[in-house]
C-alpha cells in the first residue's frame, strides 16, 4: 500500500470518528436541551464545522497536489501520537458524559465537571484538537495544512474558549444563587 493511500485511509477514518461524534453531540444536544439547556455563542459554530471539515479535505489534497513526500520515521510515529491524541479527546468526551457537546450548551444547576482531565486543565479537549491539527497533516508531510489550519484554529479556539468561559461563568452564579433549605433548630 503505497503512503498516500495510508495516509487518506487515515485522514478517512479521523473523519468516520468526526461523524461518530456529531451523532454523539447530537443526542447529549437533544438531551440538554430537554433538561434546559442554554446554547451560548451559536454564531461561530458553522465556521467551526467549515473548518475542520475543509481541514481534513486539505489534508489529503496537499499530498497529491503538491506532491508531499513520506518520511518513514516521523510519520509512523506521529500516527502513534495521533491515535493519543484520540484517547485523550475520548477520555474528555467520556468525562463530561451527556454534558458534552460540539456545541456550547449549559445545563442550568449542574455543578461544573472537575474529574478527569479536567482536574488540570479548564478546556482540555481543545490540547487534542491543537495536538491533531499539528500532528494529522505532519504524519505525510503537509505542513501549509498545519500551518494554516493551527493559525485559523488559533482564532477560532479564542472566540470559542471566551464562549464557554462566559457560559461557565454564568452556570457558577446560577448554582450560587440556588438557596439551600435551612434546618431549624
Amino acid at each position: 500500500m503505497s503512503s498516500e493511500i495510508l495516509f487518506s485511509l487515515i485522514i478517512a477514518l479521523t473523519g468516520v470518528e468526526r461523524l461518530y461524534e456529531m451523532y454523539v453531540s447530537k443526542r447529549n444536544a437533544a438531551w440538554s436541551f430537554a433538561n434546559g439547556g442554554k446554547e451560548y455563542g451559536f454564531s461561530h459554530y458553522p465556521f467551526m464545522v467549515v473548518l475542520h471539515t475543509g481541514f481534513l479535505l486539505a489534508c489529503v489534497l496537499e499530498v497529491f497536489v503538491m506532491n508531499r513526500t513520506f518520511n518513514p520515521f516521523v510519520g509512523y510515529s506521529l500516527i502513534v501520537m495521533a491515535v493519543l491524541a484520540q484517547v485523550f479527546r475520548w477520555w474528555c468526551i467520556n468525562t463530561l458524559g451527556q454534558r458534552w457537546n460540539t456545541r456550547v450548551i449549559i445545563v442550568p444547576g449542574l455543578p461544573r465537571v472537575t474529574g478527569g482531565p479536567y482536574q488540570w486543565f479548564s478546556h482540555p479537549n481543545y490540547i487534542a484538537v491543537v495536538a491533531e491539527g499539528l500532528i494529522l497533516p505532519l504524519i505525510h508531510n503537509a505542513y501549509l495544512t498545519a500551518i494554516g489550519f493551527t493559525l485559523l484554529n488559533g482564532a477560532l479556539l479564542t472566540v470559542r474558549v471566551s464562549i464557554e468561559n462566559k457560559a461557565l461563568q454564568d452556570m457558577e452564579s446560577v448554582i450560587d444563587d440556588i438557596e439551600l433549605p435551612t434546618t431549624q433548630v
